[in-house]
């Protein structure tokens, strides 16, 4: 006799990291998925890309509302078992950082962990995308002597994160994240709380469809460099941290599994140091841009950590128990899947 499936509520499911978390649940067998979007097209399209009889919709429009999600958790409440928040404001489209970034961070992690505790008796975890952001000061982001592990947390305040966008959506990841951690002691609740720390995420589309010209945040970094002129330099304008997004959605799925294991626990999803000089080493690597691309000075960043704030997130690691992707594979994964879609293949 078969183990009857479990249900997940997810939040933002036609997102990049979303689509992994969908795909990897189902290909599970151990779970059935509802996916919040936020019209009908959307939810139809992914319909069709996963074709599964375990995957359902429903329409939540705007997450800056508290009640936003109260109607689906009245309808489904008693049939979820597991909560994934990957639904998250991110735009710099913005007249008033307050207004337009930090409040509705806040308000969104407010409205669906209160509408959990409300209508979802039978929870047993919580996990929330949250980002690195939430954990380090950019600013602070090529000072050797910070040492940042697990329980860092963004030091920035609020009247300098007013001071442009880029600041406001790292405060607003952290006033996010801290909602979500300070309603699970406020409200006392009975289910685990995870939080998911990634830092910029690369890899493949979950679909071949997804590949459009302009891509997501972190993926548009490869895009860039596959379509660059091969008379273009190389700048050093990029110094940050990558991880693969199918090891960001495996680290979505792994506390629910094991609810006590890693309850309270801040998973920093990073798998290594790279900047420009050290993408465009591998995609040179690829045959069809080998000669479409510039060279650059080769093997430049292969010491840039040493020159990056100190990045400890072994706890994580020893959590998760499995290796992660390398750069490698997560840049050239990328590329192909853009390079095949075009046709280059």
């Amino acid at each position: 006799m078969s183990t009857p499936k479990q249900t997940v509520f997810l939040s933002g499911a036609t997102g990049f990291i979303a689509q992994h978390i969908i795909k990897q649940l189902l290909d599970s067998k151990k779970f059935k998925v509802i996916g919040s979007v936020r019209s009908e097209k959307k939810g139809n399209s992914l319909a069709k890309n996963f074709n599964s009889p375990d995957l359902s919709f429903v329409y939540v429009k705007d997450i800056s509302l508290e009640t936003a999600f109260d109607e689906a958790f009245k309808q489904y409440g008693s049939e979820i078992d597991y909560v994934v928040h990957t639904a998250s404001p991110f735009h710099f489209d913005i007249t008033d950082i307050n207004k337009d970034l930090i409040i509705p961070a806040k308000i969104g992690s407010t409205g669906i962990f209160k509408a959990s505790v409300k209508y979802a008796p039978n929870l047993k975890h919580f996990v929330v995308t949250s980002s690195y952001a939430a954990m380090n000061d950019f600013l602070k982001e090529t000072d050797h002597n910070l040492h940042l592990n697990e329980q860092s947390w963004n030091e920035m305040s609020f009247d300098q994160a007013l001071e442009n966008p880029v600041f406001g959506y790292c405060y607003s990841k952290k006033i996010a994240e801290q909602t979500v951690w300070d309603l699970s002691k406020e409200l006392n609740v009975k289910f685990g709380t995870t939080a998911v720390n990634p830092v910029y995420v690369f890899g493949p589309q979950c679909f071949d469809s997804s590949v459009t010209k302009v891509l997501n945040t972190s993926c548009e970094i490869v895009n860039k460099f596959v379509h660059i002129n091969p008379e273009t330099e190389v700048d050093e304008s990029n110094k940050a941290s990558y991880v693969d997004v199918r090891d960001v959605a495996r680290a979505h799925i792994e506390p629910l599994l094991n609810s006590e294991k890693f309850n309270g626990k801040r998973l920093l999803m990073d798998g290594g140091r790279f900047g420009n000089q050290s993408i465009i080493d591998i995609l040179n690597e690829i045959p069809q841009l080998k000669g479409k691309i510039p060279v650059g000075t080769s093997h430049r960043d292969d010491d840039i950590a040493s020159q990056m704030a100190v990045i400890d997130n072994n706890e994580t690691k020893k959590l998760l128990g499995f290796q992660f992707i390398t750069l490698e594979k997560t840049v050239k994964d990328t590329a192909l899947q853009i390079l095949k879609v075009e046709g280059q293949l």
